[in-house]
């Protein structure tokens, strides 16, 4: 795989045409194998770097993405792009009414994909024995907090108890490793960061903490404000020894850390440094929206609309050779860290993660 500078320019460079077959390439020469599929905009909480108090206007339901072209699509990208993994995300992906049958329909493809889901956990304690049995192998669980006055605050609702019962009812029904997603507040974070690292040791989960990005739907994003790596695992190290896990990186976000105690690995943390130390040169996600578009990357401005494609009676062979043009068009990276970056019109809760 080839690694990218960040220093390239985040302009996709006209180097012919994809290809026809094979992996799902870019020009840069990375190949995308993970797919994230948003079912829903929607979500129940109102993160504060997500989405106003009051909410947003949701997608129209006749614009969402059917069953059946959900399915379809998900089809195609294993079977014809070599995707190996697939992640349904949203807004909140329990709330979609397709969610154990779209799993079950993805587990069923050859070959077989793993599966994940990334959620707020609100609802998941009864149904995570369901998504077990219908083919899901683990979930992310997002998790900022574990103070309830905080929670209530970043979250706009008290729903804390409903999360940590989620968490617990994923670990019982097997989908492990039960990973929790962190997004720190800038100013109680770094005293959150510590609890929650010992809540993840002490009920065998795994947490990884994500430096905050300009996606909230009302660009309110500074720069200055986000807790960055450095800062985080400072906070960490004054309670706990951690050490470089050795295991190759690869084209995981994550740079983990081992955390020892006498000797011992008691487990792993995972930082997740997007805006500090962008890892754009391994980048291998594709992503499907909610209404059916394809996004080269979280913060694309551009998308390639395969729903159109899907109504308009395309054949499948026409919707590979739209998702292989979307990708090879990938731009080098993010541009966060650009004098010109731009944050995309949609947030986070319209693209999914």
């Amino acid at each position: 795989m080839t690694l990218i500078p960040l220093g390239l320019p985040t302009v996709a460079r006209p180097v012919g045409s994809a290809p026809e077959s094979g992996p799902l390439i870019d020009t840069y020469g990375r190949v995308a194998a993970d797919l994230r599929v948003s079912l829903t905009d929607r979500c129940n909480l109102r993160c504060t770097y997500c989405m106003p108090a009051e909410g947003l206007d949701w997608l129209p339901g006749a614009d969402l993405l059917t069953l059946e072209e959900l399915t379809r699509l998900i089809r195609v990208a294993v079977t014809r792009l070599g995707i190996t993994g697939v992640r349904f995300t949203g807004g909140e992906p329990l709330l979609s009414p397709h969610l154990e049958d779209v799993v079950a329909a993805a587990a069923a493809l050859e070959p077989r994909p793993a599966i994940a889901v990334t959620t707020n956990g609100i609802g998941l304690a009864k149904r995570a024995a369901a998504l077990k049995k219908a083919g899901l192998n683990r979930v992310n669980v997002s998790l900022d907090t574990l103070d309830p006055d905080r929670f209530a605050a970043i979250t706009r609702r008290r729903r804390l108890p409903e999360v940590l019962d989620g968490l617990a009812a994923a670990k019982d029904a097997g989908l492990s490793p039960v990973k929790v997603n962190a997004v720190l507040d800038p100013k109680t974070g770094l005293d959150d960061a510590p609890a929650l690292l010992r809540f993840c040791l002490e009920h065998g989960y795994q947490l990884r903490i994500i430096e905050q990005m300009p996606l909230d739907a009302g660009h309110h994003w500074e720069r200055g404000s986000v807790l960055q790596a450095e800062q985080i695992l400072a906070a960490l190290r004054g309670e706990f020894t951690l050490r470089p896990d050795p295991a190759p990186r690869g084209s995981a976000p994550a740079e983990l850390w081992q955390v020892h105690d006498d000797g011992a690995v008691l487990g792993t943390v995972g930082v997740i440094a997007s805006v500090s130390a962008a890892f754009c040169g391994t980048c291998d996600r594709t992503r499907l929206t909610a209404d059916g578009q394809v996004r080269s990357c979280l913060f694309s401005q551009q998308e390639t609309d395969l729903r159109a494609l899907l109504r308009g009676g395309a054949d499948d062979d026409a919707l590979e050779a739209a998702w292989r043009a979307a990708m090879w068009a990938k731009p080098a990276g993010h541009g966060i860290n650009d004098p010109g970056f731009v944050q995309p019109d949609r947030p986070m809760s319209a693209i999914g993660g």
